[in-house]
């Protein structure tokens, strides 16, 4: 009989003992434990956090009949501690808000480890409490667990006011973990984001951020390995090439995985591919910051950043591209040094996030135009016959139909990068193969659709100039001469005053 799907289910006792698949990741939990006393885990939202803190607290609180055929099960003693585990759910964009989730937390802690908390005190005074009063009634240290320590703050990205408030209130409380040094066993913290100025980073001078540690590189996600063996009786008939063009390509500097959530959701819906992950939370506040500085939307193929900067986040002065990174929208490509300096190449991770994230900065640029799924859907059975008069026509519509306010009181039309956001973003959207900024060893082509059985290399210009001869002068298209597919040149011109394509012309190789 086959094991159920652990859709939603978080808590690693459950996925054991009600017969769920679980994916063994007891061997990164046995090194952890045996080398470091404060941790710190970054992951992108679903990837699998929740589940592997879980896991340490099963570990934690004795529970070695859970872990017969793991890794870890022979090789470790599972002595049982007290365990302060704090998830940070709800809501926390008020003041009340905070204060009741967090108060919430420490009565619920407090309960179930038989201590009593005095109300009346502040809630970092209640936290301190806790732990040295768990301490003294079980005379052994005390095992901290905090997940999504950032949630707070994430929930008030938008609200400066709020914001700091959070900031501080979380400082107040995580700064008991540093006073309280001789209390504490082990403790354990995941986020979305490490904020470089929140005081347990600062406070906690020794906090380890494995988030970019290669052995830790797989603590989240499942490998192919694991499709083609715990799953793949669930897998069976699936194109897997295409189930891994769908939901593959996140790397943090060990091997590429998928999102859990992507592959669980896939195999309970019949191989039915859809937007799983991206569908689960709204990046509104990443789409109305590529609108408010005009962002580049093609450079997301070609981002590199330094190691200090994808490190950490400060709240106060945000890096869009970390922002990006740390979300799960870009992960890394490659590394390499520049000197005695780590720099890290980003890329989309996979065509999930790249449609999805493309479809709705392509609905925020146009303003939800209504003409949007009938010029996708044109415009991608023109791709796929190479109907070149089609494709010219269906993005002078586009244009044609954008909204005159993004074009008011600016002057985003005499740009290039604007028009060549709007068609990279458009194209992105359909799910065609396509690369911004392609490089080659001439230089970088403004586009590239890397079709089934056709290749378009796309250059665009605003104003005078012939953007099919910089094709040929610098022969981009040589890069995909070895492919044996039709190769064709397209360039494309936009005229300022009538912010529409004032030129369109290709041909092939």
């Amino acid at each position: 009989m086959m094991k159920k799907l652990p859709i939603g289910i978080h808590t690693f006792s459950e996925i054991i003992t009600d017969n769920y698949v679980y994916i063994d990741k007891t061997q990164e939990a046995y090194q952890l434990l045996n080398t470091y006393k404060y941790v710190f885990l970054s992951r992108p939202r679903r990837f699998g956090k929740s589940l592997f803190l879980t896991t340490l607290q099963a570990i934690f609180e004795g529970k070695k009949e859970l872990f017969k055929g793991l890794y870890i099960y022979d090789k470790y003693d599972f002595e049982a501690y007290p365990v302060i585990r704090i998830h940070w759910g709800g809501n926390f964009t008020s003041e009340f808000n905070f204060q009741s989730e967090v108060q919430s937390a420490l009565r619920w802690n407090a309960e179930c480890l038989g201590v009593t908390l005095d109300k009346d005190l502040s809630l970092s005074s209640q936290f301190d409490s806790l732990i040295k009063e768990t301490y003294k009634k079980y005379h052994k240290r005390v095992v901290i667990l905090i997940d999504e320590y950032d949630k707070p703050i994430l929930d008030n990205i938008t609200d400066p006011a709020m914001r700091s408030y959070a900031r501080n209130m979380l400082k107040g409380l995580y700064e008991h973990i540093k006073y309280n040094d001789e209390y504490i066993k082990f403790a354990f913290l995941t986020g979305v984001s490490k904020f470089s100025k929140v005081s347990i980073f600062s406070g906690l001078n020794n906090i380890e951020d494995i988030s970019l540690y290669p052995q830790y590189g797989n603590i989240c996600g499942y490998t192919q390995a694991d499709l083609e063996t715990s799953f793949q009786p669930y897998l069976a008939g699936a194109d897997m090439e295409k189930v891994k063009r769908w939901y593959d390509g996140y790397n943090f500097l060990k091997d590429n995985v998928y999102n859990p959530f992507d592959i669980l959701k896939f195999c309970a819906n019949g191989h039915l591919y859809k937007n799983y992950w991206f569908e689960t939370g709204s990046p509104s506040f990443l789409i109305n910051l590529i609108k408010e500085k005009n962002y580049y939307v093609p450079q997301l193929e070609n981002i590199v950043i330094g190691e200090e900067q994808l490190g950490a986040f400060d709240i106060e002065k945000i890096n869009f591209e970390v922002l990006l990174y740390q979300s799960g929208y870009l992960t890394i490509d490659r590394t390499f040094s520049i000197g005695s300096r780590i720099m890290y190449e980003l890329k989309i991770p996979n065509l999930e996030v790249k449609a999805s994230l493309s479809d709705r900065i392509f609905t925020m640029i146009t303003d939800s135009l209504q003409e949007g799924v009938n010029l996708q859907n044109s415009t991608y059975i023109a791709l796929e016959k190479a109907d070149m008069e089609g494709m010219k026509d269906t993005l002078h519509t586009l244009f044609a139909a954008l909204p005159y306010q993004n074009y008011a009181n600016n002057n985003i039309s005499l740009y290039e990068g604007f028009y060549a956001s709007v068609v990279y973003a458009f194209l992105a959207s359909l799910g065609v193969p396509l690369i911004g900024e392609d490089t080659t060893n001439r230089g970088r082509i403004d586009l590239t659709l890397n079709m089934e059985q056709k290749v378009y290399i796309i250059e665009f210009k605003v104003g005078s100039g012939n953007a099919l001869e910089q094709i040929k002068a610098k022969k981009y298209y040589e890069k995909y001469r070895n492919m044996h597919k039709d190769i064709y040149l397209v360039g494309i011109n936009f005229d300022e005053a009538e912010r529409n394509i004032s030129g369109f012309i290709w041909e092939t190789v």
